[in-house]
């Protein structure tokens, strides 16, 4: 952070402190709110700042933090290191863009069907699988044909976890798959779907 941006923040945090035990329950309240809030935009300035300037390293910490900041503000960011080449970088954000399941992140989440690494799009596949969006189950069942015991695992999961009961013919499938993986994927899925 900038020299004056460290200066004015200590400014406001010594101004607000002695607040904390005014008289005035009210004014407790609304110095305490008042801190929280600094400190939560102090944190997204320093998570900011080490995304930029930082290795991948401290990129990929960074990106984690994000997605434990929240809300609007990290969106962007994320959707951006989503889309990077780098896939330690790619791969975090993924994670975390399904973590979040804001509606915003879904476009750049399915273009990683797409990736060539099979990692990105298994990260992709299990980070759908935290909408509950109808429109994904049927991007998310040919996976379930892969026969990898990587991606038509994660796909099983993800549908599971979206309460795709119209797979549960292709769930139990998987049951009998050569993959001790994609039948314990299968498995569980199954043991997710809600029973009507």
């Amino acid at each position: 952070m900038t020299t004056k941006l460290t200066d004015d923040i200590a400014q406001r945090r010594g101004a607000l402190a002695p607040l904390l035990k005014d008289p005035s329950s009210e004014v407790r309240t609304a110095a305490a709110t008042a801190l929280e809030r600094i400190e939560g935009n102090v944190s997204l300035v320093e998570v900011m700042e080490s995304l930029q300037k930082g290795g991948v390293p401290a990129k990929i910490k960074a990106i984690y933090a994000l997605g434990k900041i929240g809300g609007e503000q990290v969106l962007p960011p994320l959707i951006y290191c989503a889309a990077r080449p780098e896939e330690g970088i790619k791969s975090a954000a993924i994670e975390v863009l399904g973590e979040l399941a804001d509606p915003k992140g879904l476009p750049v989440l399915i273009e990683q069907l797409k990736d060539a690494n099979t990692a990105i799009v298994a990260k992709a596949i299990a980070a759908l699988g935290n909408f509950k969006e109808p429109r994904l189950v049927q991007l998310l069942v040919p996976f379930l044909s892969r026969n990898d015991g990587l991606l038509d695992a994660e796909a099983a999961l993800s549908l599971g976890k979206m309460g795709a009961v119209s797979q549960q013919v292709k769930l139990i499938e998987l049951l009998g798959s050569s993959h001790a993986k994609t039948r314990e994927a299968a498995a569980t899925a199954l043991g997710t779907l809600p029973v009507s």
